[in-house]
């Protein structure tokens, strides 16, 4: 079965950092496209960031680039987002999902989602 589960989200002053963790079982975590996504209330889903398989890049989301930066440790299944400098406009839930083709297109697979608030 497979399953994202992700953690570290908080409560945290503008200006600050978290670190969001995308744990991942079930699949073959090095073949897989993995990204961050987030809604905020009353908004839509948006991509924050994703790393590909098929070639190694990552990709940001004009809003973050420069402030978050993701990750993945292969032997830990584990997809991380860093987030500093947080804005009040990035409270959201953050979910992490899984695109089984490695190419940050389709998503198969979501997590359950984490909290991010960033308080000014």
């Amino acid at each position: 079965e497979v399953q994202l589960v992700e953690s570290g989200g908080g409560l945290v002053q503008a200006g600050g950092s978290l670190r969001l963790s995308c744990a991942a079982s079930g699949f073959t975590f090095s073949d897989y496209g993995i990204g961050w996504f987030r809604q905020a209330p009353g908004k839509e889903r948006e991509g924050v960031s994703c790393i590909s398989s098929s070639d190694g890049r990552t990709y940001y989301a004009d809003s973050v680039k420069g402030r978050f930066t993701i990750s993945s440790d292969n032997v830990k299944n584990t997809v991380y987002l860093q987030m500093n400098s947080l804005k009040p406009e990035d409270t959201a839930v953050y979910y992490c999902a899984a695109d089984i083709d490695g190419f940050c297109l389709v998503w198969d697979y979501w997590g359950q989602g984490t909290q991010v608030t960033v308080s000014s």
